[in-house]
């Protein structure tokens, strides 16, 4: 049964994904205006002190990130803003303030002219130190406002030597404020320190880490990322979840995030109307070590605190991402003797969806900002002859808890009453 159960829930969450993702841009939480503002690129390049290490295809690191510079500039689609920052650029002292403050806007982000983009690359040259953190906060600033699809993508060699100012924390941070900012991250011949740092800031923003050897790894990769932001997918909505639903957000169908710190209960609000079926599943992303066995709660109650229906999911060792989902078919008797609203149609039942976890973390790890969190909701036509549990009412209220106990009951006494005259008769004989 559990397993089931386990199974069942699991659909639910790639069905309900799978909608999310076939429905058009319409039918999403971001109705907005058809005319979708330009994507948004930020390239942030390392030019310290270490880019002139000669280890790429016989030229330095420096000359083969030039080269693939200048053929992303060439092949940059017209309607993405394009934007460069370089970090160590300019200060070569030994003034750790200093160094850690060397971060500026080469070429500012907006249609490209190309021929000046080139010229402003074609100036670096292997300077200062590596502050990896300083440069994303400001690139954060550099796509800061509007609604458009917004990627930091960071070239560097080396790993920051800006600490405490850790550039994982900072990326958790941009993450947490829900902008949709996406950064990925390129490893120039990276040792495993480099390497760990930049799946790090990569991971938690949804991004990707490519460990790069050579020049046409890097001009080809870089451009691939271009043209990604160019076709985006489609972008969760932020949101916060309540504590409680009476002060929780009200949802439209569509594919909202957040974040959840460990061990917390977050609720949202979805009005569903007979003859519709909700569909929501969720998903929360381990983005940082975790103990062993945890777990992902998604339940569905009324407003006034009765469990619907619920999903579940549990697992021991090693994740990145755990989901589980649900299903609630609204029955509608078809009489249209339902409660009529003001737009003459059903009155809506208010739903109240229940995210909670149970992960846990050793005291050396930061519990804030929370885990991501990403919630797809749904409504679509409930279907006329259900056969799943859920649309029978299972564990939709207490109708089914006191049959049992009456079954439970009545079995009991007739095995009683069966034992009782199995020992008459023994006696008897």
């Amino acid at each position: 049964m559990i397993t089931r159960k386990r199974l069942a829930a699991r659909a639910c969450g790639l069905l309900a994904a799978l909608v999310v993702g076939l429905l058009p841009a319409s039918a999403t939480a971001a109705d907005g205006p058809t005319a979708k503002e330009p994507p948004k690129v930020d390239l942030v390049l390392d030019v310290s002190g270490s880019m002139s290490a000669n280890d790429i295809d016989g030229k330095s690191r420096m000359a083969a990130a030039k080269q693939a510079f200048n053929e992303v500039i060439d092949a940059v689609p017209d309607e993405v803003r394009l934007g460069i920052r370089t970090l160590g650029a300019d200060y070569p002292g030994d003034n750790r303030e200093l160094g850690c403050k060397d971060t500026k806007q080469l070429y500012p982000v907006g249609p490209l002219n190309r021929t000046e983009a080139k010229t402003a690359v074609a100036t670096l040259a292997p300077t200062g130190w590596t502050p990896i953190g300083p440069a994303l906060l400001a690139a954060a600033q550099d796509l800061d406002g509007g609604d458009a699809t917004k990627r930091i993508v960071l070239i560097t060699d080396g790993e920051d030597t800006c600490a405490p100012l850790d550039p994982c924390e900072v990326a958790r941070e941009i993450a947490a404020k829900g902008i949709h900012l996406v950064i990925d991250t390129l490893g120039l011949v990276p040792d495993a320190k480099t390497r760990a740092q930049l799946t790090c800031i990569a991971e938690a923003t949804g991004g990707t880490y490519t460990s790069v050897q050579h020049t046409a790894e890097l001009s080809g990769r870089v451009r691939q990322l271009v043209d990604r932001a160019a076709d985006p997918v489609v972008n969760p909505v932020a949101t916060e979840g309540a504590k409680e639903c009476t002060n929780a957000p009200q949802l439209k169908p569509g594919l909202y995030s957040d974040r959840e710190t460990f061990g917390e209960h977050r609720w949202y609000r979805v009005d569903v109307r007979p003859g519709q079926e909700l569909r929501a599943s969720v998903s929360i992303a381990a983005d940082r070590a975790v103990n062993n066995d945890y777990g992902v709660l998604l339940r569905a109650t009324t407003v006034h605190g009765r469990e619907i229906v619920r999903g579940s999911e549990a697992g021991d060792g090693r994740t990145d991402v755990l989901s589980t989902g649900l299903r609630y078919p609204k029955a509608d008797d078809g009489s249209g003797s339902a409660d009529q609203g003001k737009d003459g149609k059903p009155t809506a039942e208010t739903v109240c969806l229940q995210v909670s976890n149970s992960f846990s973390a050793p005291a050396s790890v930061k519990t804030a900002p929370g885990m991501p969190l990403e919630l797809s909701v749904q409504l679509v036509d409930a279907p006329d002859e259900a056969s799943d549990a859920a649309a029978f009412g299972l564990g939709r209220g207490w109708w089914l808890l006191a049959v049992l106990a009456l079954a439970g009951l009545v079995a009991g006494l007739l095995w009683g009453w069966i034992s009782r005259w199995r020992v008459s008769v023994w006696r008897t004989n």
